[in-house]
């Protein structure tokens, strides 16, 4: 008697519960049943409520910070491993934590190398996620990686717009490298801003190295947070005689009062993913679903096929 594969199971982390939903759709799937139960002092302790024994499953929930994602995607993990899951696949939209992916200063911790191996250690046998701040965390795995690119939902949205003139920006310079692959495909010139930061998330002087005059400038970047960098960027491509700047960030943090300096920017559009879960506060701000685009991933991983068509850059 030949074995068959069970189909895969689905389920989403709390911070992901919507992004879950629109992936189990797309997949073709229904999301599995989880419950929490909490202790009065913040305990709480996920409970699989339903079979997942000798199955792939695809546990889908962002790691944005605070602790508590993180901490409910490893438990969530031991859990399946202890529930004798044949495969279990982190599906992290946004990997969090990624910004510390070095020692920029003495006595501080690598957190994206101590992320990957709590989730190796927590029974992981395979990361699926998107736009990763520094592409070498993917090397911080024993486990495969599949690293996908928002370009996939990025690009034809640029292309449908028709923009003249268009020329890519990078709001600094560890961008340049994505701002490059975006111009390639795009056929554009590239414009590189210089930034020097006071602290964290406080930009003391900006330059842009490029000329903007008269053009239609689309600023690439894999997250915004507080909205700092992107705003003053756009600000000061404007005065140099733009005629337009948008920006495109695959994760949208938008904390602080990111919303009110977006708002009050001379930035046309902020084009995100839901990757992060978002209460859109701005009429500047649209949002592109990644769900098709991680169904697809999971549906041709579930069946041994090439996924190679996703990563465009």
């Amino acid at each position: 008697m030949s074995y068959q594969v069970p189909q895969p199971k689905i389920f989403a982390c709390t911070q992901s519960k919507v992004l879950g939903e629109k992936i189990a759709k797309a997949y073709g799937a229904e999301i599995g049943k989880i419950s929490f139960s909490r202790y009065s002092d913040g305990e709480f302790q996920p409970s699989f409520e339903e079979s997942i024994r000798g199955t792939r499953i695809f546990l889908i929930g962002s790691t944005h910070p605070g602790p508590e994602n993180l901490m409910e995607m490893l438990l969530m993990i031991d859990a399946a491993k202890r529930a004798s899951a044949r495969h279990i696949t982190a599906v992290m939209p946004y990997f969090g934590w990624a910004r510390q992916d070095r020692k920029d200063k003495p006595r501080v911790p690598i957190a994206a190398k101590l992320v990957a191996k709590m989730l190796e250690t927590a029974g992981a046998t395979r990361i699926i996620t998107m736009d990763l701040h520094a592409d070498q965390i993917q090397g911080f795995f024993e486990k495969p990686v599949d690293h996908l690119f928002a370009s996939t939902l990025f690009l034809p949205y640029l292309k449908k717009l028709g923009l003249k003139n268009l020329t890519i920006a990078s709001p600094d310079m560890g961008g340049s490298k994505r701002a490059y692959a975006y111009s390639k495909a795009l056929d554009s010139d590239v414009v590189v801003c210089y930034k020097q930061r006071a602290k964290a998330n406080v930009i003391s002087h900006m330059e842009l190295i490029g000329d903007v005059q008269g053009k239609n400038v689309v600023l690439v970047d894999d997250m915004v947070d507080t909205a700092g960098t992107l705003t003053k960027a756009a600000d000061l491509m404007m005065e140099r005689g733009a005629a337009s700047v948008r920006a495109i960030t695959t994760h949208g943090l938008l904390s602080g009062d990111a919303y009110e300096k977006i708002e009050n920017s001379k930035l046309t559009e902020l084009i995100i993913t839901d990757s992060i879960p978002i209460e859109i506060k701005s009429d500047k701000v649209r949002v592109l679903s990644c769900a098709d685009l991680f169904a697809d991933v999971m549906h041709k991983v579930h069946n041994n096929n090439s996924i190679s068509s996703k990563f465009l850059m």
